[in-house]
């Protein structure tokens, strides 16, 4: 993954952090740039897609993605159990 591509939101992406907000999940976009760029997982999940995750205070955060040549647009984030997804 290049570093310095721009990081676009989808309307799903966006329309996620504003639904874990009113549920009591703050998640902001530097967040999850910040997971993108430097993430403690990352998985294809083909199709061009990757999933990335970071730790979450006792959740992780996973982060749906799809790399074109001049951008990242991230298609959806959400949090997750470790337990479920730290598995080695």
């Amino acid at each position: 993954m290049n570093v310095t591509k721009r990081i676009e939101f989808s309307q799903h992406a966006l329309l996620k952090i504003e639904i874990l907000e009113s549920r009591g999940v703050t998640i902001s976009t530097d967040f999850i740039s910040e997971t993108i760029r430097t993430p403690t997982k990352l998985e294809a999940s083909g199709e061009g897609k990757f999933i990335c995750q970071k730790r979450l205070n006792g959740l992780v955060l996973r982060v749906v993605y799809q790399e074109y040549d001049d951008k990242i647009l991230v298609i959806t984030a959400y949090p997750g159990k470790r337990s479920r997804y730290e598995k080695d």
